[in-house]
């Protein structure tokens, strides 16, 4: 029963993160893409944002946290949330550095925000629904080699150098964060995260704010 959010968490590696040069490289490489949803299916084909910068690379910052956009759908499903080390290759104390896995139950359109661990390394960050009858996957070996489906997940990269784009974001969130439990105008939202062209008339005039803890 999902009435309640499932949260695993492990710490992930504490090694010294790459230099700055690295991880601007990795902002022009990484493939990422910030909405997530296919075309097929009531829960395949609903809308969901990482909101991030349209590179969908974000350094979350002090305050560290992330924001997750839901759509309207009439058969909501619960919405599973991953994060990974970039690299499988790093240790702690010569274990195999590990991730994180949440869970939060099917809800109404809205957006979730959510306070991530200290970010140490570049990590990337999945999320896709728990669509009824749909097979399970396994993690691939390489973590870029994700495959693509009809409901292709939501995928971005977080680091720890902060670009002005970044630090717009941050500010965002952090103002999103003072209507936790409240809600906000869908042309406020639309407008922040540049998505505009996916916030239709067919979504709630407000949009809630949710802050599980």
């Amino acid at each position: 029963m999902l009435a309640a959010t499932l949260l695993t968490l492990v710490p992930l590696a504490f090694i010294e993160p790459p230099p700055a040069q690295a991880q601007s490289e990795l902002r022009k490489s990484f493939p990422g893409r910030r909405v997530g949803g296919g075309t097929r299916g009531e829960c395949a084909s609903r809308l969901l944002a990482h909101l991030v910068p349209s590179s969908s690379v974000f350094a979350p910052g002090k305050a560290r946290y992330l924001g997750v956009l839901e759509g309207p759908s009439a058969a909501p499903s619960p919405l599973e949330i991953t994060f990974r080390p970039l690299s499988d290759r790093g240790t702690v104390d010569g274990a195999m550095a590990s991730g994180q896995r949440r869970v939060l139950p099917a809800s109404a359109p809205g957006i979730t925000l959510l306070t991530l661990p200290p970010v140490k390394v570049p990590t990337m960050w999945e999320s896709s629904y728990i669509c009824p009858g749909a097979p399970a996957t396994s993690t691939p070996a390489d973590p870029l080699n994700f495959v693509a489906a009809d409901s292709p997940p939501a995928l971005s990269l977080l680091v720890t150098e902060a670009s002005k784009e970044d630090a717009a974001v941050q500010a965002s969130l952090a103002k999103l964060r003072q209507s936790c439990g409240s809600s906000v105008s869908r042309e406020d939202v639309a407008t922040t995260f540049g998505l505009a062209d996916l916030i239709t008339t067919q979504w709630p005039e407000r949009i809630p704010v949710r802050c599980p803890a």
